[in-house]
């Protein structure tokens, strides 16, 4: 059975190895080559396109970082889990430009043998009976989505988008919802995890996010005639990408430090980091290509589609942290409220102005939101009174 103290010592501080920094920039690659999708093909048709292989992608990332947090990635056999599934997610990410034309197989048959033998790979060397069972139903639920992208990738492009989104929002409840089956479902409450090693996976990954917002700016800045709206749009963007690390870095950080001291349930702190993680990283690439494509065209029309990137992008990552310290840490965040309804504001905004003049707003806005972002301390004062309250009523 497992004891409290083997919880405390699942989220004792274990250093990232070399190795899943090498893992993880074979899905930078990943991300960059996402945003140049998105980029190339500024439509609804391109972005649906790029969320659904950023599910893949990002669970492929997510499942596989997860694995080797339970395995600790430092023994012989998870080195070789996890250059096998390098491996196979680099032609997989090769396969991104062309996988709603002509390179379906490329990308689909690289991502079932990753996500089919790595969980099976879990099965056979997880730590407990109950992970084993665990890992059971997680192979049912991916084994219930193969054939759904095998279809897809049978059929013409322009019904593959269906089938495969179908399949990535099957493969994403099950990512929210722990993998159920009727009768069977996670109970992670002191089950053992090294919480801290994972959190600290999420944060690195959302750190290659930023950097391709930093990569995407330069790129634009590099081709784009260097005279003065240059300047102030290239000025802006950076400051936006700055203000969402120091977001990133903050104050979050803080609270969920302090929560992961007290949980009895690493799990799942690790299971809501990973969701929050995916709806912060879509938030990130719609600011990079929302970057690129105001600094390249600064003086183009507006219009809905720049709008949703620019103020769409920051909403969505600020959302998702506002849920995850909602969800986690229980702390009420009126700062997470306010800047999402100001974002809402600056979205219409941008649909009446010049994208160079909405980049100037939102880049504006966003610097503002991290200078006055609350102290955490404030936060975790005022969640104890509301604690503390309940109590007395009850």
């Amino acid at each position: 059975m497992t004891t409290k103290s083997d919880v405390d010592r699942s989220s004792e501080h274990e250093e990232v190895t070399p190795l899943e920094l090498l893992f993880d920039l074979v899905f930078a690659f990943a991300v960059s080559q996402l945003s140049h999708h998105l980029s190339a093909h500024l439509s609804w048709q391109s972005a649906a396109e790029t969320v659904v292989m950023l599910l893949a992608v990002l669970t492929v990332w997510s499942y596989t970082s997860w694995a080797a947090t339970m395995v600790r990635a430092d023994q012989s056999k998870t080195r070789w889990m996890m250059l096998a599934v390098m491996l196979f997610g680099l032609f997989m990410n090769a396969a991104i430009p062309g996988a709603f034309k002509t390179s379906a197989w490329e990308f689909v048959v690289p991502l079932l043998l990753i996500q089919l033998g790595r969980t099976v790979w879990t099965i056979v060397t997880a730590p407990d009976a109950m992970y084993r069972e665990h890992y059971f139903r997680v192979l049912g639920w991916l084994v219930a989505t193969t054939p759904l992208w095998i279809v897809g990738a049978s059929t013409d492009p322009s019904t593959s988008l269906a089938w495969w989104g179908l399949a990535a929002g099957i493969d994403l409840v099950g990512t929210w919802l722990a993998h159920p089956v009727p009768g069977r479902r996670l109970h992670s409450e002191r089950i053992v995890f090294n919480a801290s090693h994972m959190l600290e996976r999420c944060r690195l990954f959302l750190l290659i996010a930023l950097g391709e917002t930093v990569l995407m700016t330069g790129t634009a800045i590099a081709d784009a005639p260097m005279n003065l709206l240059t300047v102030i749009t290239g000025c802006f963007a950076l400051a936006g990408t700055v203000a969402l690390w120091s977001l990133t870095f903050g104050r979050s950080i803080y609270l969920t430090a302090r929560h992961l001291e007290v949980t009895s349930d690493p799990v799942r702190i690790s299971r809501h980091a990973v969701n929050a993680v995916m709806v912060m990283v879509a938030g990130l690439i719609a600011v990079a290509v929302a970057n690129e494509e105001v600094i390249s065209h600064p003086r183009a029309d507006a219009s809905a589609g720049l709008s949703l990137l620019l103020a769409g992008g920051p909403l969505l990552f600020l959302a998702a942290q506002g849920w995850f310290l909602c969800a986690v840490p229980n702390v009420r965040s009126h700062f997470h409220a306010i800047s999402v309804a100001t974002l809402v504001l600056v979205g219409l905004v941008t649909l009446v102005v010049p994208p160079y003049a909405a980049l100037i707003v939102a880049g504006a806005v966003l610097s503002t939101l991290a200078i006055f972002e609350p102290d955490p301390n404030e936060d975790v004062a005022s969640n104890e009174s509301t604690e503390h309250t309940n109590h007395h009523h009850r």
